[in-house]
């Protein structure tokens, strides 16, 4: 589909280029996987113990089966057959058939089944032995890189500066029958070796195969498919993880708005009184509207006059109630008057006057009035 102008849909472009990305890295998963697998099922062939057949005689079309090491039990006889569809024929007796679960099988391929090659490099390259003959290998033999098994023999110095090696090499057809016959006999790996032509000494087998076929130790085991396995389920958990921790992280996040809230509103309340005033403005409208003792006090010593004493002073609400000495009482109902902090001062008992007493005793009760921490 075209865009305006003729042009390809952008959004077409982006999800081939996504597809493009998806893919790729999907093959790149598929061979880390591939790798590891392959690592793991090495590392635990290495150090377990299986038995080893060795089959010899593939030229002939009879191979005769032959149990070089097992971990137990007693040895088997020889056995010979024939493939026929990836199967013997005829059919391994039990004992032969729970040989080769699990087992390492080896072969070695005959002379005519293999191509070999002397080869010859710099000294500077036995270290990289393995890239430069796999991109020469359509040109050294007669298959593509990926239809030829291959191996090479130990390097040799032949000059200060020159090293030659023995390749061998041979189709992936010509190990395909015996790579069927392995993998539905349960074998655990397949290693096809083949012997160079001799020249002087006898030269050592060259390994040109060698594959894992079943699971690790021919126990069943999908070690790619276990890998995916875990692989997938630690992503889940992963995602789950993060699920739960954003869940959790939210309602915590809820939680404390909720305190922080709940603080603003009782630092609030404290500032501000029931009616929405300050709590400073009510601490001085209390000020204003609450007599004051200190206060109380100074006002009557202002008022009552020279020879007046104060015996009891009592302070109850907005009244207060003024007992003592005094020369002339009923005075001191004016003089209370007078003053601002005072109103309808009147005597609350008898003026009472005693022989052995040097003036009248009174009681008086007045009115605070709620002028007290004014501004005037």
């Amino acid at each position: 589909m075209a865009g305006p102008g003729g042009e390809p849909d952008p959004v077409i472009q982006t999800g081939r280029r996504v597809m493009a990305i998806l893919l790729e890295v999907r093959g790149l998963f598929d061979e880390w996987v591939a790798a590891v697998a392959g690592t793991v099922d090495a590392a635990i062939g290495r150090y377990a113990r299986r038995p080893c057949i060795v089959l010899a005689g593939e030229s002939t079309g009879v191979l005769t089966a032959r149990l070089q090491s097992t971990p137990k039990g007693q040895p088997l006889a020889d056995g010979s057959f024939r493939i026929a569809n990836g199967r013997p024929s005829p059919a391994l007796t039990a004992d032969w058939q729970a040989a080769f679960r699990g087992s390492r099988i080896e072969t070695h391929l005959a002379s005519g089944q293999v191509l070999f090659r002397p080869l010859d490099f710099p000294k500077q390259a036995v270290d990289f032995l393995d890239g430069m003959i796999r991109t020469q290998i359509d040109r050294l033999t007669p298959w593509p890189a990926d239809d030829a098994v291959f191996g090479w023999s130990a390097p040799s110095q032949t000059s200060q500066d020159r090293i030659e090696l023995m390749l061998a090499a041979t189709s992936k057809q010509e190990l395909e029958p015996l790579v069927q016959l392995a993998a539905n006999l349960g074998a655990q790996s397949l290693v096809a070796f083949a012997a160079p032509p001799a020249a002087g000494e006898t030269p050592a087998d060259i390994r040109v195969f060698d594959r894992t076929l079943g699971g690790t130790s021919g126990r069943g085991f999908d070690t790619p498919r276990i890998l995916r396995a875990v692989l997938l389920s630690a992503g889940a958990a992963a995602a789950v993880a993060l699920l739960v921790g954003a869940y959790v992280g939210n309602s915590l996040d809820s939680e404390q708005q909720q305190l922080t809230r709940r603080i603003s509103e009782r630092r609030a309340a404290l500032r501000l009184g029931p009616g929405g005033d300050s709590a400073v403005g009510l601490l001085a409208r209390r000020k204003q509207t609450s007599p004051s003792s200190v206060v109380v006090l100074e006002a009557l010593s202002k008022a009552l006059p020279d020879g007046t004493y104060v015996t009891e002073l009592r302070i109850d609400g907005d009244k207060v109630q003024v007992v003592g000495m005094t020369q002339d009482a009923p005075s001191l109902i004016r003089l209370i008057e007078k003053s601002p902090q005072f109103a309808r001062a009147t005597f609350f008992a008898p003026t009472t006057r005693a022989q052995n007493e040097p003036g009248e005793r009174f009681h008086i009760e007045a009115r605070i009035t709620p002028s007290f921490g004014s501004n005037t």
